[in-house]
């Protein structure tokens, strides 16, 4: 892990991470910005999350927008109308059931539309100090090309981690291994040859790399 931290500080941070970092931490930033983040880059997820808050930050002030406006504010992500319609959805059950702030609560977060485990965990580590393992597709793919854990799917990684990793890493290595998956660990001609944890790795996978 220490290898690993050393090796993306040149890089971009992961997008929730970087938000939380400028103030934006709150359960409901958070879930708003993964929602957002959903099958899109995490350059085009931290701006266009900066553009909403910009315009509104609370549920109170997201429920008070039309879901038109909602979607013209984040319409550089990936399937902005469906999430414009999830984000006001998402606001307003917070203004009307939380009293305008969502809980800490894995049961609560898991059952608002449009609110994966991926989320939800993120959420839970970022927002609230709690430890989760979120897993997408670079955790999913790193930790199995590396050999330290066998699975076919993101959940099941997510339960696998759970057994062999150390707690403390649980919230860190989603905000490691993704911008380690998108610069060094890629998914095409992974940079094996200057790779810091080659040593470790068993390369599960890797036929032809840089």
């Amino acid at each position: 892990m220490a290898r690993v931290r050393e090796a993306i500080k040149p890089y971009p941070k992961a997008a929730l991470f970087e938000l939380a970092e400028e103030g934006f931490s709150s359960v409901f930033q958070q879930l708003v910005a993964c929602i957002i983040s959903i099958r899109t880059l995490d350059e085009v997820t931290v701006t266009t999350a900066r553009r909403l808050f910009e315009i509104a930050r609370t549920p109170a002030e997201v429920s008070g927008l039309e879901i038109a406006k909602i979607d013209q504010l984040i319409r550089p992500c990936t399937f902005h109308e469906p999430k414009a319609r999830t984000i006001r959805e998402l606001a307003t059950t917070a203004v009307e059931h939380y009293g305008g702030v969502l809980p800490c609560d894995a049961e609560v977060l898991s059952g608002l539309r449009g609110v994966g485990p991926k989320c939800a965990n993120l959420v839970l580590g970022i927002a609230c100090g709690q430890a989760r393992i979120a897993v997408d597709i670079h955790v999913h793919r790193v930790t199995n090309r590396w050999g330290y854990v066998q699975t076919r799917t993101p959940e099941q990684t997510m339960s696998a981690l759970e057994s062999v990793l150390p707690k403390h890493y649980w919230v860190e290595i989603n905000r490691l291994l993704v911008p380690f998956g998108k610069h060094i660990c890629t998914g095409r001609l992974p940079h094996c040859s200057t790779c810091p944890v080659l040593e470790m790795c068993r390369q599960v996978g890797v036929g032809k790399h840089l």
